[in-house]
């Protein structure tokens, strides 16, 4: 009888076709809500990632600041003294440091993302939650991960003397959210894509590989003003998120001489008109993984 009366139970519930066609905006709004109810398994899946990361490692989350301070050693060192890029640029670590930090967010959203939904095989295959938190649990602990390094930036510029109390703090927020908004976009159609062609996750390595010497970080945007005479050239450069993002959080966190530094004229404009874009695109990437999603178990 407890049996009839489940299957009874069960009959009367509506059948979900995941990945049925709906309108873009109706879709993506009831896909949030299951994630919003979803919300606890979101946070355990960013412990889980953060905990596996480091998982037997004595120095845990100090690994977190490893290879960035690797990379702002060799950059300073290399770059900067021997090849001389820090001549003209005003507290080089600095700079390099909130660059590199920014990249950082980005890379580890994106690369995370990527590999989200194949990494996490097993639970898809038993069981049913929108497929969504993967990717988002990836964005979840890279922000994590950027809250730490921010902390160890803001504290080397205290040590050095040149806190950023001032007026360009404003950048920081809209840049950080351009970053997130098109990380989460790109992490949310890789993931989809690696489930059905796992040659994606290789692809995207020498991608971000580019993105990094593609954006202002280890030398100056004046430096590309007067390198790149091509004026679409220098507009598709300077519009490129990530460049706008860096830019904003260099003027955000690293102080110099406003006579010395060269930015993209509107800069609050460039990363508003971004992040507005960037939301349809993140509407758009996340129609695009639902319309996937529905062979993922099988494919897995």
């Amino acid at each position: 009888m407890v049996d009839q009366a489940r299957m009874a139970a069960l009959a009367k519930e509506p059948l979900v076709v995941v990945g049925a066609p709906t309108s873009a905006f109706r879709g993506t709004w009831r896909e949030l809500r299951d994630v919003f109810r979803q919300r606890e398994m979101l946070g355990m899946l960013i412990r889980r990632d953060l905990k596996a990361r480091y998982k037997d490692s004595a120095l845990g989350f100090v690994w977190t600041l490893v290879r960035p301070l690797t990379q702002l050693l060799i950059y300073y060192f290399v770059m900067g003294q021997i090849l001389g890029a820090a001549k003209g640029i005003d507290n080089f670590a600095i700079y390099v440091f909130t660059g590199l930090s920014a990249y950082t967010l980005f890379s580890e959203i994106v690369a995370g993302s990527t590999g989200s939904i194949v990494g996490n095989s097993g639970l898809i295959k038993k069981v049913y939650v929108p497929r969504e938190v993967f990717p988002l649990a990836s964005v979840g602990a890279a922000l994590v991960n950027y809250t730490i390094q921010f902390g160890i930036l803001i504290v080397a510029t205290l040590v050095i003397g040149v806190f950023p109390w001032h007026a360009g703090l404003v950048y920081l927020i809209p840049s950080l959210l351009v970053i997130l908004v098109y990380g989460a976009a790109i992490g949310l159609v890789l993931a989809a894509l690696n489930v059905y062609l796992r040659d994606v996750q290789f692809v995207i390595d020498v991608g971000l590989m580019v993105l990094l010497w593609a954006s202002p970080i280890v030398y100056s945007y004046s430096m590309v003003i007067q390198r790149l005479k091509v004026d679409w050239l220098l507009a598709v450069y300077t519009n490129n998120p990530l460049t706008l993002s860096v830019l904003g959080m260099q003027n955000a966190i690293w102080l110099h001489d406003p006579a010395d530094v060269t930015y993209p004229s509107h800069l609050m404009l460039r990363l508003l008109v971004a992040f507005v874009i960037g939301l349809f695109l993140l509407i758009g990437a996340q129609r695009v993984f639902s319309r996937l999603q529905g062979n993922f178990a099988q494919e897995l």
